[in-house]
């Protein structure tokens, strides 16, 4: 029988959602405490790939199981979780059901402190910039919407079967010192959302124009785009079906 997940979790002391051999990530974790609820192996399929350091707020994964599973056992899950990992829901679905392929979008954010605060150090990139130009970040992020293509975003030598993604939102929004970034897409490229968060910025500091960030995605290449912006400040939000 398939069973879905729904879990969130802090990044910061994993590289990432992946298994790795020599590194901890949460999909290992997670894996370890479920199979020992159900008494049987068992391997979790994740919605997508968070990067080292990167958070979720809404994760889902799916797993195959023997027999069915009896009774809640999302209280027993968690008792064998670090704290910095937590299961919200464990439910049944078709067996053809898929947590990663049947996911038809995605939604990230990044978080930007103006200034210092010591309660947001691991959750946001703090810069001390003495102004961004919020209006022209957001009329960048509205270019995102009339392309398919981000090659230009990606991580370099990742091997993908296509660069082309649908973005169905990007705003930025500002409460006080705190700014947010909102994508949303079918999917998203390796190292994605932080490169296109580094080059708006770039448009917030007014380095370059809207029009040139244009220019840039337009490029397919990499080095014309803005830094990678730490992975602390950047959470997986949602997930739909």
């Amino acid at each position: 029988m398939r069973y879905f997940i729904e879990l969130s979790y802090n990044g910061k002391k994993y590289h990432g959602w992946q298994i790795q051999p020599d590194a901890v990530s949460v999909q290992e974790k997670l894996n370890d405490a479920v199979s020992t609820v159900l008494q049987e192996k068992i391997e979790v399929v994740g919605a997508g790939r968070t990067d080292t350091g990167v958070h979720a707020t809404q994760m889902f994964a799916h797993f195959n199981v023997e027999s069915s599973i009896v009774g809640n056992v999302v209280h027993k899950i968690n008792s064998m979780l670090p704290n910095d990992i937590t299961v919200y829901k464990v439910f049944s679905v078709a067996e053809e059901k898929h947590a990663r392929f049947h996911a038809v979008s995605r939604s990230y954010e990044y978080q930007i402190w103006l200034g210092r605060n010591p309660f947001l150090l691991d959750f946001s990139w703090q810069i001390h910039a003495k102004k961004l130009n919020l209006f022209k970040m957001n009329e960048a992020a509205k270019i995102l919407l009339e392309y398919e293509d981000f090659q230009t975003f990606s991580k370099v030598k990742t091997e993908v079967y296509t660069f082309n993604c649908d973005v169905k939102a990007a705003f930025w929004k500002q409460e006080g010192n705190l700014l947010t970034f909102h994508i949303s897409a079918n999917r998203f490229l390796r190292n994605m959302v932080r490169a296109i968060v580094g080059t708006l910025v770039d448009v917030g500091l007014e380095k370059i124009s809207t029009n040139e960030f244009r220019q840039i995605i337009e490029s397919k290449n990499r080095r014309n785009a803005g830094l990678s912006v730490p992975a602390k400040g950047l959470f997986l939000t949602q997930i739909k079906y």
